[in-house]
Order: structure tokens, then sequence, then C-alpha cells
């Protein structure tokens, strides 16, 4: 014997019902079957507004009609001529007794649960007659069973409780005489002692199968839905949630009761006492095989079987010294609850005594606390009990699984990985199974906490990157097509994946959540005049509303990449990391803002395990930063830094040799792009000034930038001219003295060098002679160096040379910190 249970889902459309009948064709040749079917989609929902409607005097002629009409139409969809007759028919007079029940109701002016009870019985009667005729008439011989008469309840309307035994032996009787007909039995309906039509309460359908399938050892118990089963996530949250194939009742029902709405826990309980397997299949993909529920499934890879939650919820909490060694407090809690009918989800106590919180339905809080305030008031009087408080817009998480158990940090994973994306935990529960440990979060944290956990348990290995940019200019376009050239090895090979979710440029910004194409993206923001992208005429403003809108999207393991020099940009950084999100930045202008502004970015970072990642700062693509952190890790003490960090001022002391005046190399430099559009914002040495001052902290130094001595490079004239033509002829009228200098340190064997030094707590930068054997005569055309000599590198310093410009190997480096950020995540 084999139970069928088709549910609103699949009765709902034409394609559902086909499906059915293939189903059901499908499986004759594996023997007795039994189906048990719901109304059909809205039919409840129409009887129980009619009956209420009709209470109040409301007519009900021209609904009844539609709704007669609603299930002919569905019969001549699958028949005709005389069967389609008959099944009419049939429809015409169960019609008529809904008619005559609902003048009863209109006549007395009121609609008891009983008679409620009644009128919703004609959604299942109906259901089970048509599908009777329809499976009849496609060669399936079937007859309507009334599983009224068979299962017996108490007179608790409109959620009865099942007498068990004595609908066992009903249900057995009846399939002992009963012709060898398909039997369509109604769900959800049964009567009373008196014969009084009941109802079994939420999800009666799959109840009335799991009783059926228990009274008659059914082999299994098919439940047909229009998901493929049981997934370990509700893929609306999570997309990448996939079917569970086999679980435990026990997990099947605590996984349900915390959201999962493919079953109501109650619903298995029949099947569970007899050890009936459950098979949750979808009607609509018969390649799939489903999730199958038993008692002890096979043991699976993963600690936990899925993740499932409850939204909009409310906390109650009771704390006081009074409550601290009193016996009897907890019943006094929970029978006042009780006494209201107030049904709790979660319960958790301190170790101390002090505080009692459960949650409940936001729509009972009130009534929960003012219960409590009524049973306690006079502890609450004389202060030993606080008055009971109530948070609302709260979720409730649950991790299940048997296999926890049996594996050790299991509660820390999840913890972890909550904290790591910035979710607050309000409240704790974990059963004494070790089968369920659940969390209360913030409403507007849900989502993100059941994506955080789901990767960190069943894809350990993969990690996904949200990735924010603003800066689409050469570096950050540079990094998109990077990105882009990269990111499916990246994903194949490194277990990376990174998404693009949103980026902006100085006047338009752009988002998706389901990732953003970055060629496309770049290409977009580019283009000149307003296009689909959000417009902004001032960058401040966008800077602001582009984090506002990052903040809001709440996803986890999100990073923002700042591709600017913008300090509009910079000076959003702290809000950016206090809501867990990462930061990657080529801009110095953080780290060498003030050093309260530095000291606050990298305490938080630390203190919050929050990547603020910044290595482009300084060297460009050159691991100067890292490299300088893992002496300190190693227990190295930094000596002295002397460093190139400017690739303009690098181009134009490498080549001046003689050969050509000092003017002509910064025109020189001008044209291959090396300095900024006007040299002086190179030759000023500011930029390089911000870098020693980043490093200077980065060994541990309180300076600010008005402590970084700066030697002039150019001639007061010059910084003065009104513009770059006047610049240039200044600068000419300089090359005497450039070239004075130049031939005094040639003289000694010497070469310049504009040289930023870091030592006794102290950072200059000055132009000086370097001599034979000096590394920074190494360097060839713009490259950077950084010369570190420690207690352990003292004869022979560290030495980092390279491009320290260009946007290929700056883009490379930002693109390093975003895959270092990934591989910091859960």
């Amino acid at each position: 014997m084999i139970v069928l249970k088709f549910g609103r889902t699949s009765t709902g459309t034409e394609q559902g019902i086909r499906r059915i009948i293939e189903i059901l064709k499908d499986k004759e040749h594996q023997g007795d079957m039994v189906v048990v079917v719901s109304a059909l989609r809205g039919v409840t929902d129409t009887l129980i507004e009619l009956a209420r409607a009709v209470s109040h005097g409301e007519d009900y002629k021209k609904p009844l009609q539609a709704l007669g009409a609603l299930h002919k139409d569905c019969a001549g969809q699958f028949m005709k001529d005389s069967a389609l007759k008959d099944t009419e028919k049939s429809i015409e007079t169960d019609m008529e007794e809904i008619s005559r029940t609902l003048d009863g109701i209109s006549l007395l002016g009121e609609l008891s649960d009983r008679s409620l009870d009644l009128v919703v019985s004609f959604g299942e009667r109906l259901s089970s007659s048509l599908f009777a005729h329809i499976f009849s008439a496609n060669g399936i011989e079937a007859a309507s069973l009334d599983a009224r008469p068979l299962v017996k309840t108490d007179s608790c309307y409109g959620k009865a409780s099942v007498s068990q035994k004595e609908t066992e032996d009903n249900i057995k009787e009846f399939f002992k005489s009963a012709p060898k007909t398909l039997q369509v039995v109604t769900g959800l309906i049964a009567s009373d002692k008196n014969g009084h039509t009941t109802t079994i309460g939420k999800d009666g359908t799959t109840l009335t199968a799991g009783i059926f399938a228990a009274a008659l050892n059914a082999k299994k118990l098919e439940i047909l839905v229009n998901v493929d089963g049981i997934l370990t996530a509700d893929p609306g949250h999570v997309k990448n949630a996939f079917l569970i194939e086999e679980i435990s009742y026990i997990e099947a029902m605590e996984i349900s009761h915390f959201g999962a709405r493919v079953l109501f826990p109650p619903s298995i309980k029949p099947a569970l006492d007899k050890d009936i397997p459950i098979y949750v299949k979808n009607t609509f993909n018969p390649s799939s095989s489903g999730t199958k529920i038993v008692k002890n499934p096979t043991v699976g890879k993963y600690p936990i079987k899925g993740i499932s939650s409850i939204s909009n919820t409310a906390l109650v909490r009771v704390q006081g010294s009074g409550m601290v060694g009193i016996s009897g407090f907890s019943a006094r809690v929970f029978g006042a609850l009780a006494r209201k009918n107030i049904n709790v989800m979660l319960i958790t106590q301190s170790s101390s005594e002090y505080s009692i919180c459960f949650s409940v339905l936001p729509e009972q809080a009130e009534a929960a606390r003012d219960a409590l305030s009524e049973e306690f008031s006079n502890e609450i009087k004389n202060g030993s009990i606080e008055k009971p408080v109530v948070e609302k817009d709260l979720s409730i998480i649950a991790v299940v699984g048997c296999a926890m158990k049996s594996t050790s940090g299991t509660s820390g994973k999840v913890f972890h990985a909550l904290g790591r994306n910035g979710v607050n935990v309000i409240a704790i529960a974990q059963g004494s199974t070790e089968t369920n440990i659940s969390a209360v979060i913030a409403n507007k944290d849900e989502a993100k906490a059941l994506n955080t956990i789901h990767d960190a348990f069943f894809f350990p290995n993969q990690k996904s990157v949200n990735l924010f940019i603003v800066g689409t200019g050469l570096i950050g376009g540079t990094l998109l097509e990077q990105i882009e050239a990269t990111r499916e090895e990246l994903a194949n090979k490194d277990m990376i994946k990174i998404k693009l979710i949103g980026a902006a440029n100085f006047d338009k910004m752009t988002f998706s959540p389901d990732g953003l194409e970055p060629e496309k993206t770049k290409n977009l923001l580019r283009e000149k005049g307003k296009n689909s992208a959000e417009y902004y005429s001032n960058p401040a403003e966008l800077a602001k509303a582009f984090v506002d809108k990052m903040i809001s999207f709440n996803l986890p393991n999100s990073c923002f990449c700042d591709c600017t020099a913008s300090e509009d940009v910079s000076a959003l950084y702290e809000k950016i990391l206090s809501n867990s999100i990462a930061v990657v930045t080529p801009n110095k202008k953080a780290n060498s803002g003030t050093l309260d502004y530095y000291n606050r970015l990298t305490t938080y970072s630390k203190k919050r395990g929050i990547p603020y990642l910044y290595e482009t700062t300084v060297g460009a693509g050159l691991p100067v930063i890292s490299s300088l952190r893992d002496l300190f890790l190693s227990g190295d003490r930094i000596v002295r830094i002397e460093a190139v960090f400017s690739g303009t001022l690098s181009f134009i002391f490498n080549n001046f040799n003689g050969k050509k005046p000092f003017s002509a190399l910064v025109r020189e430099a001008k044209e291959k792009g090396y300095t900024e559009p006007d040299p002086r914002d190179d030759l000023n040495a500011m930029d390089a000034a911000r870098k020693a001052l980043i490093m200077a902290r980065e060994c541990g130094h309180p300076l600010e930038f008005s402590d970084v001595k700066i030697q002039p490079i150019l001639p007061e004239a010059c910084l003065k001219a009104k513009d770059i033509d006047a610049f240039f002829a200044e600068l000419e009228k300089a090359d005497g003295d450039f070239e004075k200098r130049r031939v005094n340190e040639a003289e000694q064997g010497k070469h310049l060098r504009y040289i930023a030094v870091i030592e006794d707590g102290k950072a200059s930068l000055s132009l000086r002679g370097e001599g034979e054997g000096s590394p920074f005569l190494s360097l060839v055309d713009s490259d950077n160096i950084v010369v570190i000599t420690t207690e352990r590198y003292s004869k022979l310093p560290m030495v980092i040379k390279g491009p320290g410009a260009g946007a290929q190997v700056t883009a490379g480096g930002i693109f390093a910190d975003i895959v270092r950020t990934a591989r910091t995540l859960v």
C-alpha cells in the first residue's frame, strides 16, 4: 500500500492535475494506493469569507456560483459527454448543500466554530468527488471517500485532536471490505463522537495522509508538492540551497517547525510512530528523487542537515534578583502564558537564574507581557523583579542536524560565521538532544545570517565576496578588466567567487543584487550623459548614497573597494567597517590623514576582525606593508626604512645624468604619463610624504603629517607659478642649480636620489647623493624601492623593488587584497 497526498499547489492548475494522472498511472504497478487531496487552490479561503459574510447578512449567491463554476470548468478540461454531466450533477448537489448551510448561518446571524468547520469541509468534499470523477474518466478507476465517518476527533472545532486508536480501527475495518478501486480521500476533515464535522488544523491534509498510512501500515507515504523536496535552506533567501536527499523524522520536524513550509511537524507524527518512510517529492519534476524521511538516515558528509528560520517574532524578557533560587518561578511564568493560550516558540534562561526570555508571535507579545505583569504584580511592586520587556522585529534562525551531537565545534562555527558578518545574537537556545541550535537575531539580518551559516557548513572551501567598487577610472577600470578575465579560473581553481554587486564613478552608480558584468558596468559608468545608472551632480553626495545603498543590501561577506583619491570617500571607511564590510583601498587619504582616524580604522579592524587592507597605498603592487607586518609578527624590530616612493621622482633622478637638463626630464616624464597633469603635484613630494607617513605609522610611530620633514625639490618660484607653462619657464631658469648639485655629487662618485627615511620615530624626505653599492642606484625607469633594516636584517637589509605605479600593477595589488579578504571569510 502506498499513500499519496496532493496539496493545493498540485491541484491548482490543469498542468498539475495532468501530472497527478501521470503519477498515478505510473504507480499502478506498484500495488494498492490511496490518494488524499485538499481543496482546490483558494476554495477554503472563499468558503471562510462566504460564511463570515452571510453571518453579517451579506449575499452569497454570486461568489457561490463562481465556486461551482470553478469546479465545473476544472471537470470540463478532463472529461466530456456523460462523464462530464454526471460530475456537474454531483457538483450541483454539493452546491445546494452549501447553500442550505449558508442559509442556516444567515438565519441565525452568527457563525460558530462548529458551523465554520462544516462550511470549510465542502472544499475537500468537492475536491475528492471531482478528482474521483477525473481519474475514472482518464482510465484510473476511483471512488471518493469522505473521511469524516472514519477519522474521529474531540469537539475542539478548528483544530480538533484525532482519536488515534478509534480512527485506525475504523480505517482498517473500512478497507477490509472496500472495493479495489482507488480511494480518493478528503483531507483535513473529520467528525466528533456526535457526528458533527470537525477540521484537524494546520496542514490537516498531510495529517490525514499520515493517519491513513499508519492505519494501513503503508509501505511509504508520498507528499507531492511544487518543490523538489526539503532543501538545505529557503531558496527565497539562499540562492544556492540544495535538496536534502535523506533526513530523519526528528530533523524533519525540527526544520519544519522553524519555517520550512513543506511540512507541518505534527502532520508526520503518525508515520513516525509506525516507522513509515515519507517521501517529499515534486509533482512537476519527475526526475527529482525528492527527500526521504526515515528513522535512521544514512550519515551524510555535513554535520548539519539544514537551516531554517521564523521571521517577525517577538522576544519577552523577565529578569530580577527575586528569581534567583526561587523554586517554581518558571512554572509561574509559563503557567501564566498557558492560561492566556500564548504559544512559546523558544525559551532560554541564564545559568545565574537572573533572567528568562522566550519568543512568541508578535501579535501575542503584548498579551504575554500583560499576563506576566499580572502574575508578578507583587514582585514588580517591591522591586525584586523588573517589568517584563518586549523586543520586536526579530527572527529565529535554527541550525538542524542529528550529527551535531558527535561533531565538536558546530556551535563555534555558527556563531563565528554570524559574528564575522556583524550579525548580533540576542538570544541562544539548544536542545538537550543537540539536534538544534537556535539564535534570535534582528529581522534585517535574517537573509544575511542564513547565507552566512549555509556557506560556512555546506560550502566551507568556497569563498564568496560581494564586491562594491567606487572609482572606475584608470585603476578601477583596469581592476574590473582583471576581475572579468580571471574570475572563472579563480572560482574553479581557488574556490573564490567574486560577485560585483555595485559600482560607481564620480557621477553615476549602479547596483544589482544578482551581480553585475564588470566590463559592461565599466562602460555604462563611462558613458557621457545620463543613462540607466543613477546620476548625481555632487561626488560627495554620490559617495554617501553609494555607501548607504551598499549597507542597505546587508549582504554577507561584503567588500568595499575604493579606487579613488577622494577624501569624501575615505571619510566613510569607519561607517563601512562598523557595518562589518571589509575595505580594500589604494586611496592614501585615510591612512595619511589624522592619526586619530588612522588609529580608529586599524583598531576597529583588528578588534572586530573586519579586513581593512591597503597594501597598494604605499607600493602599488609591491608587498611592502605585508612584508613589514610579517617582520613584526616574527618578532623582528625595525631599525630603519629608506625608500624611493615616487615613480615620477624615480624616473627623473634615475635619468638625471648630465645628458639632459632637469626641466627636459620633467617634460619627458609628463609626456610618458608618469606625472600628474600638473607635475608640481609630484615634485612637491606630498604623495611620497603620505606614503612615508603610512609606513611610519605601520611601524608604530604616532606621527601626524605635519611631523614629516620634507626637503623641497623645487624653488619657490616654480611652486608659485600661475600655470604649467609658467612653471616650466621658471624650472628652466633653475636648470643650472640642479646641474651644479648633480656635478657636485658626481665628483664624489654619487648620484642624486630623493629618499624617504623612517628612523628613531621620525620621518623625513630629502635629496641626497648615493654612492657605489647603494641599492638606490639599481633603480630602472620609474621603479620604487624600499630598503628595510632590522635587527635580523642588519648587515644586509631587506630590499623590495619593482614598479611602484601603473594601472596594471596597482590594480593587481588591489585584486590581491580582495582575494586576501576572501580568504579570511568564514
